[in-house]
């Protein structure tokens, strides 16, 4: 069993240790109230756009990057011009906003901001300060709409529109805060929020189901070089590798494609290196396009990254839709 599945196991109900922990996680609350009255007692000044955050309140993956990827892509289609902030987890912390190009590099900008500028094709800037980052974006008159990745939490930028992304299977686990739990937030914020989009799973009631599926396998080496996941279902074993927040879930797809795999779980934002993916064989090497952007420059020929789309449910463009146009005409 993997850590991420320990601590997800220890998580998953109110067992002893995670009763020990509760004082800490007393404390944890007690910051994070603070935090969110301080925000409801004086909130920072609107921006002359309107600024959509998509966040979770739980620690581990829940598809915010595709979520955030496929509100790009939907609001380009409704004529907006969208920019994505990014504090750039995972990058070397940047103080200063920095702006994302294709040429950026994961461990400078972060891998979901550079996988963001890559497959949206959007204006993605990154600061620690994403109140900084927004104000770039708009001194370059790069959009007319914000999307604030993994934005929930960052007090200090205004929102119109708060997006929360649930894992519908784990969903808040034992309902209690770090460190006894997985919340990084209590429960109840979610009934602050505008929309709640589950992954996996069934959503509950005012909740919204998006699903999650894998697209054609490209080359590392030869990014126009595609293959769909069948062609890899005749190979005796492929090699998985994941370094997301619930890498289960990526082998869990794989299989349901019908491919057998050797599972190769590795933490949140890894740094791989080469030695990472040497695997002693000549297997396939399937990652998903979040570690894949991180391996382009010592990958070997037979590592193949593959896309996570999410399809956006249409009652919930609708809903988002005339939400935009209440709050920005």
């Amino acid at each position: 069993m993997s850590l991420e599945q320990r601590v997800q196991q220890l998580w998953s109900r109110c067992g002893p240790v995670s009763t020990l922990l509760l004082p800490l996680s007393a404390l944890y609350c007690a910051v994070v109230r603070r935090r969110r009255h301080a925000f409801l007692a004086a909130p920072p000044p609107a921006l002359p756009v309107p600024v959509v955050v998509v966040g979770n309140i739980t620690v581990g993956g829940t598809g915010k990057t595709p979520m955030t990827i496929a509100l790009c892509e939907w609001l380009r289609g409704q004529g907006w011009r969208p920019g994505v902030v990014s504090r750039g987890y995972g990058g070397s912390g940047a103080r200063e906003p920095k702006s994302v190009q294709a040429q950026s590099r994961a461990s400078e900008v972060g891998d979901e901001p550079l996988l963001i500028a890559l497959r949206a094709q959007v204006p993605v800037c990154v600061c620690a300060d994403r109140m900084a980052a927004a104000q770039a974006l708009l001194d370059a008159q790069a959009c007319d709409i914000l999307i604030a990745d993994d934005g929930l939490q960052h007090y200090r930028l205004p929102r119109d529109v708060e997006i929360a992304m649930l894992d519908g299977r784990r969903r808040l686990g034992n309902g209690r805060c770090l460190p006894a739990g997985p919340l990084r937030e209590p429960a109840i914020r979610l009934q602050a929020v505008d929309f709640v989009i589950v992954t996996e799973g069934q959503p509950g009631a005012g909740e919204y189901g998006m699903a999650l599926r894998l697209d054609a396998a490209w080359a590392l080496r030869e990014p126009t070089r595609r293959q769909p996941l069948s062609a890899f279902a005749a190979q005796p074993a492929v090699h998985a590798v994941a370094g997301i927040g619930h890498p289960e879930r990526f082998f869990a797809a794989l299989e349901a494609a019908g491919l057998a795999i050797v599972r190769h779980a590795f933490p949140d934002h890894h740094g791989f290196d080469a030695d990472d993916l040497a695997f002693g064989d000549d297997a396939p090497v399937l990652m998903t396009e979040k570690d894949a952007v991180k391996c382009l420059d010592f990958a070997p020929a037979a590592c193949w990254a593959v896309p996570a789309t999410a399809d956006l449910p249409s009652d919930f463009t609708d809903a988002l839709a005339a939400r935009l146009r209440t709050h920005h005409g």
